[in-house]
Order: structure tokens, then sequence, then C-alpha cells
């Protein structure tokens, strides 16, 4: 019997998905050229995630699992990259669990590798996996408005105590990371690029967003930058980057960490949750578990709505920056949200 052709549709995926093999099988063997710099035995590579870096899980002849990571080229320096394992190596003196680097051959953290199918030379780094289940898998799986809560304090108590450790230790000589201040988050050249010229905006929507923009500017520009509220945060502790075994949590993805507010801390651990119906519980646990290990004035806990805000902005700068990355579908709820909380924050244009 004669077989169907394809139809475009058809073929069109079938042509992706047949781009996106080639491309993780020459990212693996990219990966196993960059391991000959470290002495751990490898005997299986698997493609962990192509986002912002490019992650690997290594597994080693010794039966140490390692995540294996190609940073994307442009973000950090390297003297920023190098911040960020100081920073976790202090975390983990203070108990706080954090991810452990393994130093390839030549004892170093990161090694500059070429990619010439990419065109790219990107450093390589390794850390130590850490088994156990996110937390957002718990999370999703949950209904009991108590139970949220539970997991919301446990994250708010975390924040808090990232915030403890960064207020007391001392940067090493020559530390460098990025700051999510001012200029950082809301300035002519934030950090994660003009979210105001996101290519989807209405003219209409634009105008409401930098309305809201020039009043967070003044705002946190007139807040200030204290040991009370603004220190080294992880920037990124959403309930995904939180490993779960048993009672213990571990953090992992230190790759946005830099110097921020620690009301932005906690946004972006509920931001993703703002359509959860049980909203309100989750944003009064994370501030309650924060407070037991932390203070947090009530005009600080004020502003959270603000840093809320703030985070759905910058998020569509992010996602335009990185179109690879195809994380166009969150671009609507983020606009829509964005607009919303600028009028209520700030009143209309």
């Amino acid at each position: 019997m004669a077989g169907r052709g394809l139809d475009a549709s058809s073929a069109h995926g079938l042509r992706q998905l047949l781009e996106e093999t080639q491309l993780e099988e020459i990212l693996l063997a990219s990966a196993a050229r960059a391991l000959n710099d470290w002495d751990i035995g490898a005997k299986a590579i698997s493609l962990v995630s192509h986002s912002e870096n490019i992650v690997f899980r290594v597994d080693s002849e010794c039966g140490q699992p390692f995540v294996f990571r190609f940073h994307r080229p442009g973000y950090h320096t390297l003297p920023e990259l190098h911040g960020e394992f100081q920073w976790t190596a202090a975390l983990n003196r203070s108990g706080i669990g954090a991810p452990v680097p393994r130093l390839s051959r030549d004892k170093h953290a990161f090694v500059p590798f070429n990619l010439p199918e990419l065109s790219q030379t990107r450093y390589v780094s390794m850390v130590e996996w850490v088994e156990g289940t996110p937390m957002a898998t718990l999370i999703e799986q949950e209904t009991d408005p108590s139970r949220l809560a539970s997991y919301f304090r446990k994250v708010g108590k975390l924040a808090a105590r990232i915030h403890n450790q960064a207020t007391h230790w001392r940067l090493p000589e020559g530390f460098e990371r990025h700051a999510f201040d001012a200029d950082g988050l809301m300035g002519e050249y934030p950090f994660w690029g003009p979210f105001w010229e996101q290519s989807d905006l209405t003219p209409a929507d634009r105008a409401q967003i930098i309305y809201g923009r020039d009043k967070i500017y003044d705002l946190l520009s007139q807040y200030g930058k204290e040991r009370a509220n603004y220190s080294l945060i992880h920037a990124d502790l959403h309930p995904g980057n939180l490993i779960t075994t048993g009672e213990n949590v571990h953090i992992i993805d230190f790759d946005d960490s830099g110097f921020g507010w620690h009301q932005y801390e906690l946004a972006v651990a509920i931001s993703y949750y703002q359509d959860n119906p049980h909203f309100e519980t989750i944003r009064e646990a994370i501030i309650a578990g924060y407070l037991t290990e932390r203070p947090l004035s009530q005009s600080d806990i004020d502003l959270l709505p603000v840093f809320v805000l703030i985070r759905s902005m910058v998020s569509l700068g992010w996602i335009e920056q990185r179109p690879e990355l195809d994380s166009s579908h969150k671009v609507p709820t983020l606009i829509r949200r964005a607009c919303q909380q600028s009028r209520e924050l700030f009143g209309s244009v």
C-alpha cells in the first residue's frame, strides 16, 4: 500500500526534531572533549538543559555524579565567575547547602573551551550533582494551602539565612559580581536589557511600563543600599532551584547571583505563583519564614509588590535578549501583569 506524504506541519516538526537531535549529539561530543581537562573518569554524559547555560550531568566511574556547565558567553567575566564560587564556598562553610566545585586537572575552576560548531568559546566548570526533588515539583502536586505555606516558609527562612551570611561576610579582595541596583534593574542599560523595547508591547503597554519604570527608578534611588536591605543575593531563588532531600534543602544555580535588595529575592521566589488561588497565603508564608531568621521592617514589606512588578518587567528584557530559548509563550502574561501592577501601584499614564 502506498504511503502518505508528510504535510507541511509534520515535515517542519520532523526537521526540527532532526536538528535538535543533531545539536544534542554535537553538544554531547563537545562535552566529552571538554571533560579531558578533569580527572573524574566519566562513564556517561547526558544533556540536562540548553538554556542560559548548556548543562550536562556527568556520571563518574567512582559513582559521584557531577554538573558540567558550558557558561553563556558574554554574561559574566572570568572574575565574576570566580566570584560565584567564592560565595558558594562561603555559604557552604556557614552551613547553607550550595554548589561544590570540582577543579580541573590543572586546578582551575573555569576552563576556556572552543566550540567551533557554535562559533563560540565558552568557559566550562564542574560542580557536584545533588540528588533530590526540586521543591517546585512538590509544590505543583500540592493543593492544601497549609502545606503550600510550609514550603514557602522554608524558602523565606532560607533567603534570610543567605542574607545573614552575605551581610556579615567580608568580601575577598578583587571580588566581582553584577548588581541588581536601580541602574541594573531600571536604568538606561539594565542588566537584562531594555524591557520597555520588548517587541510585543503595544504603544499603550509601552507607555505604562515606561511610566512605572521611571517611578521605580526614583523610588530605588532614594531607598538606599543599607546592610539591612541590600547585599549579595541568589537572585533566582525560585522553588525550581531548591533541591529537597527529606528536610534538607540544597540551593543550585547561582548564575544570576549578585548584589541586590532582599525583597527582590523574595519577589523572585513567589512571582511565578501570582495566578495561584492561594497566592496571598504564599506571600504571607514567605515573609513569616524570613522573619524567623532576620528582621524586615513594615516599610520593607510594603515594598514587596514593587519588587514583584520589577521581576515581571526585567523578565521581558531577559526573554527579548534570548530569542534562541523560545520563551515567547511567557510574554503575554508578563505584559499583562506588568501593566496591571504598574497601574495599581503608580496609576495610569
